[in-house]
């Protein structure tokens, strides 16, 4: 009889060579390199995605792979050697992770982040740290190593729909998971398929989108948007270390792993539950296994020859009518719920057009008189920025208006950061919508209606203009600020000599500046 190959596979404890740990590689903690911060995507408790883009993160990860590159020509750290087809495969060892616990710390503590269980904060570990990295690599080198208990925390989900729980770390347990993850992420990344773009260097929500675009533009103007159910809580253990076992070949490394994912969960009442399936979304190494976990998905969707995007959990196949976006639903839902052991959430996934999804925070449109494919704002990103702008405005504010405009252009300049690649009558849409919430502002502090009449005069209005807009008929505050004499007296000029910023300008600045290719790749912050 035929034996069938297990959809699980487990690699056998005797199969799995310990790998002895070289002294080179020990090395590192003591002699150190030069301490520069590895700039990537956020790992630790980030309650958004959507913030600016650090111009500064290309010259960071440059200097930071440059070190890379010192460490190995002097044989500081041990770099595993390619091999042919037929040849042994690249294995990760538990030297290299000890090798780059001092550069691990550099990187959790840029991140900085809220404290595990054990209540450390980021500069209490500092206070101490060679004494806890010399500790931390003894107890990995003698196998003492004992994996903490995970804080959960709880979130509301963008939507407002329910909560999205978050698992935080101790600090040492960051610190080894980001040395792990330093030294996976290279054997990883070159087999990635190139239509993941979550947590990936060089990727981010905009390539994401670019792509998506590109693929609207050929014609495929139809989405199968796949989302998965509570992702993270789902994963499947056994699967997902026989993935590590292929390129892991320390068995100390590969129990210290399998210890990473089960480690116990602390929740806000104070109970500790097991973890039987699932990866801990919050800890740095994380990401890297969400990809591990869904990199089958995407090979199998590229043997099937679709045009697809996938950003972490959510993923968008484009296909050029309704029939076949039914037609792939069914078989991919299979595939995920079959092969992969998890769950697609029926109620966000959908076949539609793509200016009917939410994907990343945005809307593609296809303009079929101008013959492109426009990127708006998704309904719910612009549910978001009116909800927040309505917070940051508050029609009683009882401070100065300049001090207003100061909380608010925090909060454009993030927002912008973004969705700067959004249409320009996206960006002017909002531009109009926030002076009249601060005019709203400057007639409610003004009270009476002369005084106001009186205002707007002083601001340039002719005399019989202002006393008859305000004077005609019963008006809200609201009704007030628009028309033709506000808008013209308290323009946009005025509000920009008292420093509030202008999404539209600097849209066009953006665009008459260029983008280059490289800055379009650089990760989000």
């Amino acid at each position: 009889m035929t034996q069938q190959k297990s959809e699980n596979p487990i690699v056998p404890e005797d199969l799995r060579k310990s790998v002895p740990i070289q002294e080179s590689a020990l090395d590192v903690l003591e002699g150190g390199g030069k301490g520069i911060p590895v700039n990537e995507e956020t790992d630790q408790s980030e309650l958004h995605f959507a913030t600016a883009e650090n111009l500064e993160m290309k010259m960071e990860k440059t200097n930071d792979k440059l070190e890379d590159v010192n460490l190995i020509s002097s044989g500081t750290i041990e770099v595993p050697k390619a091999k042919d087809k037929g040849g042994k495969r690249w294995s990760a060892t538990m030297s290299m992770v000890i090798g780059r616990l001092g550069k691990a710390w550099r990187k959790v503590a840029s991140n900085k982040g809220a404290p595990g269980p054990d209540g450390k904060t980021i500069e209490d570990v500092q206070g101490n740290i060679q004494e806890t990295l010399n500790t931390l690599k003894d107890h990995l080198i003698s196998g003492e190593y004992g994996v903490g208990a995970i804080r959960r925390v709880f979130i509301p989900k963008p939507d407002g729909k329910g909560e999205r729980g978050l698992g935080i770390p101790n600090v040492e347990d960051r610190i080894v998971q980001q040395a792990i993850r330093m030294v996976l992420e290279p054997l990883y990344e070159p087999e990635f398929h190139d239509g993941s773009h979550g947590f990936r260097p060089g990727r981010s929500c905009h390539t994401a989108i670019e792509v998506a675009k590109s693929y609207v533009s050929m014609g495929h103007e139809w989405v199968v948007d796949i989302d998965l159910e509570k992702f993270f809580d789902r994963v499947n253990h056994q699967r997902l270390m026989g993935k590590l076992a292929e390129k892991v070949g320390d068995k100390s490394l590969l129990i210290l792993l399998g210890q990473l994912l089960k480690a116990k969960v602390l929740m806000p009442e104070g109970l500790e539950v097991r973890t039987e399936e699932g990866v801990p979304q919050g800890g740095p190494l994380s990401p890297l296994l969400s990809n591990i976990v869904l990199d089958e998905l995407d090979w199998e969707l590229d043997r099937r020859g679709h045009k697809f995007v996938r950003y972490a959990d959510d993923a968008n196949i484009f296909v050029k009518s309704e029939r076949a976006g039914d037609r792939v639903m069914a078989s991919i839902s299979a595939f995920i719920e079959g092969r992969l052991q998890l769950k697609v959430n029926k109620d966000k996934s959908a076949v539609g057009f793509p200016h009917d999804r939410h994907f990343l925070g945005f809307r593609l449109k296809v303009d079929i008189l101008e013959d492109k494919v426009d990127i708006l704002l998704s309904e719910r990103s612009k549910q978001r920025i009116a909800t927040r702008t309505k917070e940051l405005t508050p029609r009683n504010w009882g401070n100065s208006l300049k001090v207003c405009i100061e909380r608010l252009n925090e909060y454009l300049k993030g927002w912008y950061g973004f969705f700067k690649i959004c249409t320009k009558e996206e960006m002017g849409r909002y531009d109009a919508h926030i002076r009249r919430r601060l005019r709203a502002i400057m007639f409610k502090q003004w009270k009476r209606k002369r005084t106001m009449a009186k205002k707007l005069v002083a601001n340039g209005a002719k005399r019989r203009s202002a006393f008859k807009h305000i004077y005609s008929g019963r008006k809200s505050i609201w009704r007030l600020t628009h028309g033709i004499y506000v808008s013209v007296t308290l323009s946009k000029k005025k509000f920009e000599e008292m420093g509030l910023i202008s999404l539209k300008d600097m849209w066009l600045a953006y665009q008459k500046m260029g983008v280059p290719e490289e800055q379009l790749m650089l990760p989000l912050v």
